[in-house]
């Protein structure tokens, strides 16, 4: 039994499976689409807010230094994906790499993890961005009435239109075509760094030296927790990270991290590239250069314009503005996070629509989710199926507590595609590959390092649901997906192989 459950398909294969016509994606997307997709995921309200959260508790004017320890760590992962998204050009991600170098369950196991991941990403962000929209409308003067308003922190029941509304569009959008999904991103996504560039700029004129003094505080220790929203390596070791002090720029890493989730999502659209080897690593890595230099000097800014000690920790940014003389910056600044926040929960959607679409075409989920459209060759059933389920979630449901799940399943991928790289070097010396992870094993060995000591820093209580959603999507493959599996069925000569065209 343990050899069907780690039996692996040839990445050959998974090349042949996305040639048959009714399940073949468009090809549209090309290096600098991926670098805009990879921007637009990346930047949203992390930004304005967190730059300025953790410099007043974690790490000061030294937050410069944490967000460059924090890309250096996304680096490595980067390298990882981007080696296995030009060597296997297909939907799916993380759970297509697993696939081929892990085995079938562990794929399921990191398809169903990115499901949730996504699905709960697009609905946190959606809840956000109506908040940063109803806030806007406030200013205006009119405000929504509360059965329509955001379900946060509200005990009247209703229903969050905005949110809903707002991923109902995108899901329109993403099944008419990626073309114009990429064409609508890059106009939004060029909106959204040219305020954060406004903001820069405006800023750097306001910066003034003494706030950086001291650049790097000195060093507060912090008292372990007990119970389970402490950090789970606190209830395994009783150890508890300190803040400020060079340690502090670590623990400010650890936090300032997540701002930088959603590059992965870049490698769920390969199969869509028009060249995948050359233009995959481009926008990975691309992407993530941009990002880490605009978190850089946000967060320069930010310290330089206010003292860290005085720092808002809900509107840091803006509040600076206001501090130095400039309110109208904090409208501009919401306005930015809005507009921003419209790309995140749509490339967010794209590659949970992407994953589901790669797992049924596989048979792990039905087959009936693996058809594309006649039209516009997008996976138009899966992206209206889950379009519609995360439009309710949203509209109902206040989702803080369980957005820490969106980390903990993205790291955990982070691990699996690194481990992946280094299996499938020397299972699979003889594949072509266009970009090359450098010194491996080395430079994998110290990314899944560099996760799992972020995901022990993350709550015990997101460990155990995470574990309970593992648990679920353990039921569903025993029941469903390892007897349906189409790699299973070639095996046993149920069906044959795709020979490049056709649908078994």
């Amino acid at each position: 039994m343990s050899s069907t459950l780690f039996r692996t398909k040839k990445v050959e294969q998974s090349l042949l499976d996305t040639e048959e016509p009714e399940h073949a994606l468009k090809k549209s997307l090309s290096a600098l689409d991926l670098t805009v997709f990879g921007v637009g995921v990346i930047i949203g309200t992390g930004i304005f807010v967190l730059t300025g959260t953790v410099a007043k508790d974690n790490a000061g004017p030294a937050t410069a230094l944490a967000f460059v320890a924090a890309g250096v760590a996304c680096a490595l992962a980067a390298l990882c994906y981007a080696e296995f998204a030009s060597t296997v050009p297909v939907a799916g991600s993380a759970y297509t790499f697993s696939y081929a170098s892990l085995g079938e369950l562990p794929a399921w196991i990191i398809g169903w993890d990115l499901v949730l991941e996504f699905a709960l990403g697009t609905a946190v962000v959606a809840v956000g961005w109506s908040g940063y929209i109803q806030s806007l409308l406030e200013n205006a003067g009119w405000t929504m009435p509360a059965a329509l308003g955001s379900r946060e922190g509200s005990d009247v029941f209703g229903f969050d239109i905005l949110a809903a509304a707002l991923v109902l569009v995108l899901t329109a959008i993403l099944v008419v075509g990626m073309k114009l999904s990429a064409r609508i991103t890059s106009i939004v996504v060029a909106i959204k760094v040219t305020v954060v560039l406004v903001v820069i700029v405006a800023g750097a004129f306001l910066i003034e030296g003494k706030n950086y003094d001291p650049f790097i505080p000195k060093a507060k220790p912090v008292e372990a927790g007990s119970s389970l929203d402490s950090p789970l390596i606190q209830l395994m070791f009783g150890w508890a990270p300190s803040n400020f002090g060079v340690m502090g720029i670590f623990t400010a890493a650890s936090v300032v991290f997540f701002a930088f989730i959603g590059f992965d999502v870049v490698a769920t659209a390969a199969e869509e590239t028009k060249n995948p080897q050359r233009d995959m690593p481009r926008g990975i890595i691309g992407s993530l250069i941009i990002c880490t230099t605009l978190y850089v000097l946000v967060s320069i800014v930010v310290t330089g314009m206010q003292h860290y000690t005085k720092l808002d920790v809900d509107a840091p940014l803006a509040e600076a503005f206001k501090a130095t003389g400039h309110p109208w910056f904090a409208g501009f600044i919401s306005f930015g996070a809005a507009v921003g926040l419209t790309t995140v929960c749509m490339i967010l959607l794209l590659g949970q629509t992407r994953v589901f679409f790669a797992m049924s075409r596989d048979g792990l989920l039905p087959r009936f989710f693996s058809h594309v459209h006649p039209r516009f060759k997008t996976p138009h059933r899966p992206t209206i199926l889950l379009g519609v389920l995360i439009a309710v979630l949203a509209g109902f449901t206040p989702l803080t507590e369980l957005a820490a799940l969106v980390n903990i399943g993205t790291l955990f991928a982070f691990v699996v595609v690194a481990i992946g790289v280094i299996i499938l070097r020397k299972s699979r010396p003889d594949l072509p590959r266009s970009f090359r992870t450098p010194w491996v094993p080395v430079l994998p060995i110290l990314s899944v390092c560099a996760s799992l000591w972020l995901m022990i820093n993350l709550p015990a209580e997101t460990w155990v649901r995470f574990a309970i959603w593992m648990v679920v999507g353990f039921l569903v493959y025993f029941l469903y997906g390892r007897t349906h599996s189409r790699l299973a069925r070639r095996e046993a000569g149920e069906e044959q192989p795709s020979v490049g065209g056709g649908t078994p």
